[in-house]
């Protein structure tokens, strides 16, 4: 085991620390290929019943005059949100239905933006803003350059291809993070069903001279991962860790291009399901139990949630830290 991959155990924030949302179940519906659409009956009198703190330090980021808002439903599986702030609008991934999709805040309307999709999971801007997109089919990461065309940025490691990106997260100095489980080649309904040539790993695409390098290949089904506010921590998801899934807290070393010894961070205690998450500015993790998470709009206090068939918001009394 690498001096990266040894573990030190420690209490930090090993529990739950989460504000989980219960019962997300009319705005915008879905274009093109459909799935099943939920109605969903906003809650009327405040608070809303369907946020629940599960820990006390987390009131104070409560907002009792917001409730939980249903933007979009009709998808099959939705995964992978981004805001894109100079646009008013939010990309999310539909992905056994192959495409990505649009929100916008000033119309409240949904759209394809890009279909075929190579059934794409996480999505990412860079420092320059432009889209990052994990893919299944195509098993790389690309960039959407600012007329339109894609940039492949890496498709495999030592000769050998990826398993399916998942998720992706850009660093301040422009180096690129994502992680490579193989969800997307395990079946044909989030890709096809194909055949792994590496190990499960995290990688990183250095911003400069977009050489890649392996970060870990230790964990079992890593998904999510996320940098602290000052990005002296890497967060990763460990999806297949028993007995439960956790996520992983690493200390960043050598000027921030490798990640030194780790600890836990938090433990799903039980069957939850964490898939992804994102930090606020005080540095806390909002996780997502089987669904994405981003933080957006004008003030970066609304927590998007791409979670089954449908889009959520909620207003949060904290700012995203990206």
């Amino acid at each position: 085991m690498s001096q990266q991959d040894k573990t030190t155990t420690s209490n930090f924030n090993a529990t739950r620390r989460t504000t989980m949302l219960a019962g997300l179940g009319l705005a915008g519906t879905a274009l093109g290929a459909k799935a099943q659409s939920f109605a969903f009956t906003p809650n009327q009198r405040y608070p809303d019943p369907s946020v629940e703190v599960l820990d006390k330090s987390f009131l104070k980021y409560r907002l009792f005059s917001s409730s939980v808002e249903q933007l979009a439903t009709g998808f099959r599986w939705v995964e992978g949100p981004v805001w894109f702030g100079d646009g008013r609008y939010l990309l999310f991934s539909d992905i056994p239905n192959n495409r990505i999709m649009r929100w916008d805040e000033a119309t409240g309307t949904t759209s394809v933006l890009r279909q075929p999709s190579n059934h794409s999971n996480g999505l990412a801007r860079d420092r320059q803003g432009r889209l990052l997109a994990c893919e299944h089919l195509t098993r790389r990461i690309t960039r959407t350059e600012y007329d339109g065309s894609i940039t492949v940025l890496a498709d495999g490691y030592n000769g050998k291809r990826f398993n399916s990106p998942n998720d992706i997260v850009c660093k301040s100095d422009g180096s690129i993070w994502f992680s490579d489980p193989p969800f997307g080649i395990a079946g044909d309904w989030e890709g096809d069903k194909q055949t792994a040539e590496l190990p499960q790993s995290v990688y990183r695409i250095d911003g400069r001279s977009g050489k890649l390098s392996l970060v870990t290949d230790v964990l079992a089904g890593p998904n999510g991962l996320a940098f602290s506010p000052d990005e002296k921590l890497l967060y990763i998801v460990e999806s297949r860790a028993t007995p439960n899934r956790v996520i992983w807290a690493y200390d960043m070393s050598d000027d921030g291009t490798r990640i030194g010894r780790r600890r836990l961070a938090v433990d799903a205690n039980g069957a939850g399901a964490i898939d992804g998450f994102k930090v606020d500015v005080d540095g806390n993790l909002w996780c997502g139990w089987g669904s994405n998470l981003v933080f957006g709009g004008a003030k970066k206090n609304r927590l998007f949630m791409a979670s089954s068939h449908s889009l959520y918001a909620l207003y949060v009394e904290t700012r995203g830290a990206v």
